[in-house]
């Protein structure tokens, strides 16, 4: 596993859950780390204190990600801050609301889309050339379980934007090979502690998903952050277009 220490990293959606632990773990690796949040300072000014105590340089940004022209922004000014980049972390996603098809209407289902993909191909696009710079970079996609199986119901949307993560992630590691950049993604399960399950899962419905997990547990933000590390890790490596299932063990590819 190839050092950090002195590594640059942007990761998207870093204000809370996981995206917040990642970034924890790549300031704990030595990165330095641009934070970019849409809502909530809280979470950010953590990490900025935390860089500090570590003697690593974190700053955060606002941007709505859906918004072209902010993306441009934001990862410029991620950009300006860092010096360059190794790293990027896709993070930014969402369920917004669980819908049946037949209650199914354009406005969500663009919503949707454009929180998942859209915004991962924003960011990706502007880094991109930063990113090719560094010598051997890394980009991962945050999957979902989702993605693999179709989610429960009421996440048509959600589950087909997820599994496109899946496929965006193989054709982009094909497309950026021969500039140094692998590209990879986690699926993760049922994860804990997030704003996504406080929203959008009841006690009654993680209770009765544990029951089918060979681990007979769910999962916290960390499980998620320790595998993202570590392909963040190997910039330079010979994994590329591979997702990583993080699921205890529901679904094994």
């Amino acid at each position: 596993m190839g050092s950090l220490v002195g590594k640059r990293a942007f990761v998207t959606g870093a204000e809370q859950g996981i995206g917040k632990a990642v970034a924890e773990g790549l300031l704990h690796a030595g990165c330095d780390v641009a934070i970019h949040y849409f809502m909530g300072e809280e979470g950010p000014k953590e990490l900025v204190a935390l860089a500090e105590t570590l003697g690593r340089r974190a700053s955060y940004f606002q941007a709505d990600l859906t918004d072209e022209n902010a993306v441009v922004e934001v990862v410029k000014q991620a950009s300006d801050f860092l010096g360059s980049m190794d790293v990027l972390v896709n993070n930014v996603g969402g369920l917004v609301e669980r819908r049946w098809l037949e209650k199914m209407d354009l406005t969500l289902w663009r919503k949707v889309n454009d929180i998942n993909m859209t915004s991962m191909m924003l960011v990706t696009r502007e880094a991109v050339p930063h990113l090719a710079k560094a010598g051997g970079a890394s980009i991962v996609n945050l999957a979902s379980l989702a993605g693999r199986k179709g989610g429960h119901p009421g996440s048509l949307a959600y589950s087909i934007t997820k599994g496109a993560v899946l496929t965006f992630t193989r054709a982009l590691s094909n497309e950026l090979g021969d500039q140094g950049i692998r590209v990879n993604a986690v699926a993760p399960g049922l994860i804990l502690g997030t704003r996504f399950h406080d929203t959008h899962t009841t006690k009654e419905s993680a209770d009765e998903t544990i029951k089918g997990i060979p681990l007979e547990r769910a999962g916290d933000v960390y499980d998620v952050a320790r595998p993202i590390v570590f392909l963040a890790s190997e910039y330079d490596g010979f994994i590329t277009g591979e997702t990583i299932d993080i699921n205890g063990g529901v679904y094994c590819a």
